[in-house]
């Protein structure tokens, strides 16, 4: 179910009898056609670990299930919309970004802190950004927001990227992600941006960074 990309603040999906899709509450902008929109309570194809991860996220209200026949309007408070296609890798997204997506694809959560170990549940803490990583996998097209554009960065082999925790959006492909300080613990009393913490993502793939470092 393709997304078309209509600005850089909405886009547009079909829906087809037969196939569904998932979107955050309220973001559905207009539509046309014979369109319903339920709230979905169990956490989507993830089931309740999916919806576990994302309350442990930070997302209070839950998954809409988009269904029928007709056009959706995508959008949520003013901010960039990204759309990201996959064919077959895993999608790692903060769950308060997800705008809208398949619902082909299969969801699952992942604790930052089973790749960071202790300094991943430091960027929760200090951050202010979810311990939970809410995962998409398959063949299908995601939309995701952030504040002020976005930005794909490859990540290659020998080539870490390293992100400001707060502008991280997404990541995908074969990648390792490890939270280390810049400062000394002392110094970092007040500070939570990258001036205290840097998200080292090493492997091969891509990592999608915001113009921004607000949170949604």
């Amino acid at each position: 179910m393709p997304f078309r990309e209509i600005n850089s603040k909405m886009v547009e999906a079909t829906v087809a009898p037969g196939q569904r899709m998932f979107s955050q509450r309220g973001a559905m902008l207009a539509y046309t056609g014979d369109v319903t929109f339920t709230p979905n309570t169990a956490g989507g194809q993830g089931g309740v670990m999916a919806m576990l991860g994302r309350r442990a996220a930070g997302e209070a209200a839950p998954l809409m299930t988009v269904e029928g026949s007709g056009t959706v309007l995508f959008g949520h408070g003013g901010h960039h919309v990204q759309v990201i296609r996959l064919s077959g890798e895993t999608l790692y997204v903060e769950a308060d970004r997800l705008l809208a997506f398949d619902g082909t694809l299969e969801q699952g959560t992942m604790f930052m802190g089973s790749q960071g170990g202790v300094m991943g549940m430091v960027r929760g803490q200090v951050t202010g950004q979810g311990l939970f990583t809410t995962t998409l996998k398959g063949h299908g097209a995601v939309a995701v927001m952030a504040h002020g554009g976005v930005i794909e960065l490859p990540i290659t082999p020998g080539r870490p990227v390293h992100v400001d925790p707060q502008a991280y959006v997404a990541h995908h492909g074969d990648v390792r992600n490890k939270l280390s300080t810049a400062l000394g613990w002392r110094d970092m009393v007040g500070r939570g941006s990258g001036e205290a913490f840097q998200l080292e993502l090493s492997g091969s793939g891509a990592v999608y960074v915001q113009a921004s470092e607000e949170k949604l």
